[in-house]
C-alpha cells in the first residue's frame, strides 16, 4: 500500500494535469502555425495560378495575330501551343493551391493523437493506482 495520503496524490495530479495542459496548448499552437503556414502557400499558389491564367489569355490572343502574320504556321496551331501550354501551367498552379487549402490538411492531428495518448496514459495510471489500493 502506498505511503502518500490523498490530499498528495490529488496535488500531484492537478500539478501533473497543469503541465501537460501547457505542454498541449504548446503543442497545439505550434501546428496550428504550420497549418497556417501550409494555408498561406496554398493562397500564394492559387494567386500565382490566378496571375498566369490572365497573360495566358493575352498570349492566346497575341499569338493569334502573330501566326497570322507569319505565312509557314497556321494561324490556330501557333495560337493553341503557346496558350495552351501557359494555360495548363496557370491550371497546374491553381489546383495544386486549391489543394493545399483542403480542410483535412488543416486538422491538428499530432496534437489530436497526443491527448488520446494522454488520455490513455492517464487512465492506464488510474487503473493501476485502483489495483495497488485494492491489493
Amino acid at each position: 500500500m502506498s505511503s502518500r495520503s490523498v490530499p498528495d496524490i490529488l496535488s500531484d495530479l492537478l500539478s501533473r494535469f497543469t503541465t501537460l495542459a501547457r505542454t498541449e496548448s504548446r503543442l497545439a499552437r505550434a501546428e496550428m502555425s504550420e497549418k497556417l503556414s501550409q494555408a498561406g502557400a496554398g493562397i500564394s499558389l492559387i494567386g500565382a495560378g490566378a496571375v498566369l491564367l490572365i497573360p495566358a489569355l493575352v498570349v492566346l490572343l497575341q499569338a493569334a495575330v502573330t501566326a497570322i502574320e507569319q505565312a509557314g504556321i497556321e494561324p490556330p496551331f501557333s495560337a493553341l501551343i503557346v496558350g495552351g501550354i501557359v494555360l495548363i501551367v496557370g491550371l497546374v498552379l491553381l489546383m495544386v493551391g486549391v489543394s493545399r487549402l483542403n480542410a483535412r490538411n488543416l486538422v491538428p492531428y499530432k496534437t489530436i493523437q497526443q491527448l488520446q495518448e494522454d488520455a490513455a496514459a492517464a487512465k492506464r495510471q488510474l487503473r493501476t493506482d485502483h489495483e495497488k489500493r485494492a491489493a
